[in-house]
């Protein structure tokens, strides 16, 4: 499997961590890091996951007294203390109480953790409602990690893009993200999972998405990493949302030839800019089936395999999501 990484971007700003405590700069050892503009960068916040020589809500502290928040756009939460076993509660306090001093804030992701730091699927998460009730002029939110992720229906305005990634996403945060009253939101991406690591909603839970009602100015859909990719697929052949979407993004899941063969054989895809369908278990022959029928129309395509690889063990055929752990 492959493994999610650090984000290298939010709100269209590059992620610049924010030093620990003993960092010093490159050119000058004896001081400490030169900042970026406070308004320049999205910051990342972190703490050690393992023998943490001060908490996330004490980074934080350092922080907001080392830079000008009020110019603050962007804000990346990385790993917090024994995050394996405690949740964000600790985290997300620290910011509802901050806020008065952040308000120009317009993106926030909760969660930035690569594996060496802690598993996707391992990374106790919690009720986001206070953080995006909190900030309601929020544009972009994401979360990582779905372990006790509670994500109540909520209505926003101002929400032009939503990303969840998980490694199982449960079907309550799944159904509240569909009864969202989003008119605004442009990007959603959700990371839906696999069952052995607690996915458990099933097609109808996303028909809300399919149908786009809901969601009318949405452009990117991205429902992948899933164990149902072939199911989701051969919906989207005749999904209406399809017909406004730029980009469609069915990537690192278990898509074989029925369910890219059911999409290919449905409604015109011509007028997308991107389909991303990388990590797939497609044959050659249908991989080329696409190229004829899209690439000619300028749409750019991402068939690459990746590292999804089968396994053969007791008479059946197994296949797997880019990440699941």
């Amino acid at each position: 499997m492959s493994a999610a990484e650090h984000l290298r971007e939010s709100y269209g700003l590059p992620v610049f961590d924010f030093p620990g405590p003993d960092d010093r700069g490159d050119q000058d050892r004896q001081g400490p890091v030169a900042l970026p503009e406070a308004d320049a960068v999205a910051w990342r916040i972190s703490a050690d996951v393992y023998d943490a020589e001060e908490t996330w809500p004490e980074a934080f502290a350092r922080f907001t007294a080392a830079v000008d928040t009020a110019r603050v756009r962007s804000i990346v939460v990385g790993a917090w203390t024994d995050a394996y076993e405690t949740g964000p509660e600790h985290v997300i306090d620290a910011l509802l109480a901050a806020r008065p001093r952040l308000p120009a804030l317009r993106a926030l992701f909760l969660g930035d953790m690569e594996w060496e730091e802690c598993e996707i699927s391992w990374i106790n998460q919690g009720d986001v409602g206070p953080l995006l009730n909190g900030f309601p002029e929020l544009e972009e939110f994401g979360v990582r990690g779905g372990a006790g992720l509670e994500f109540p229906a909520l209505t926003s305005r101002r929400l032009r893009s939503l990303t969840v990634e998980s490694g199982g996403l449960s079907a309550g945060v799944v159904r509240a993200v569909a009864a969202s009253d989003l008119p605004g939101l442009q990007r959603l991406d959700l990371w839906l999972g696999t069952k052995e690591y607690g996915a458990d909603s099933e097609l109808s839970d996303l028909t809300p998405f399919l149908e786009g009602t809901r969601l009318p100015n949405l452009r990117h859909l991205a429902l992948r990493n899933s164990d149902m990719q072939d199911r989701i697929a051969a919906a989207m052949a005749a999904a209406p949302v399809v017909a406004r979407l730029r980009t469609l993004d069915l990537s690192m899941g278990v898509l074989t030839d029925e369910g890219a063969a059911a999409l290919l054989d449905g409604q015109p895809l011509t007028h997308l800019t991107k389909l991303d369908l990388h990590h797939n278990y497609l044959s050659e022959p249908l991989r080329q089936r696409f190229r004829d029928a899209l690439q000619s129309a300028g749409v750019t395509l991402d068939l690459d395999r990746g590292d999804a690889d089968e396994d053969e063990w007791d008479g059946k055929v197994w296949r797997f999501v880019a990440v699941g752990e």
